[in-house]
């Protein structure tokens, strides 16, 4: 007789633990996060689908990374990061801006927005021109 024993994953972070409290949760920052960061590429799949878009996202081999690229089929494009908290908002857009200097803008064109998805806050367009959007300002 047999009987399976799950894996014991102290750091909740299996694509298939979803069992975690609030209280776990908020030991676990980094996986709220990644949950956070989950939930809004949904809903901006969601959005952009009735567009007629995608939603990509982008890494290359210099370390440059971005959470969500939106491309319209008129080639239109934004590129996005996503983060929980207000205080990453200035890393975030350090990294937005280092992407849009590393991209070959002249065979994509330029971007039409550059953002970061915050978890609450106000919307604002900051000096450099990166939207600081709260995740509830996501709708049709």
């Amino acid at each position: 007789m047999l009987e399976n024993q799950p894996a014991w994953r102290p750091h909740r972070r299996s694509k298939a633990a979803l069992g975690g409290s609030p209280d776990r949760l908020l030991k676990d920052l980094e996986w709220l996060g990644l949950l956070f960061e989950s939930l809004v590429i949904r809903d901006l799949r969601v959005l952009v689908q009735a567009l007629d878009g995608e939603v990509f996202h982008y890494r290359d081999n210099y370390g440059v990374e971005v959470d969500a690229i939106v491309q319209l089929r008129d080639g239109r494009w934004g590129a996005i990061e996503v983060k929980l908290g207000l205080l990453q908002v200035e890393a975030a857009a350090a990294g937005l801006q280092r992407f849009r200097h590393q991209i070959d803008t002249r065979r994509i064109g330029d971007p039409a927005f550059l953002a970061v998805i915050c978890g609450s806050g106000y919307a604002y367009r900051r000096a450099d021109g990166i939207a600081v959007l709260p995740v509830g300002a996501l709708g049709p």
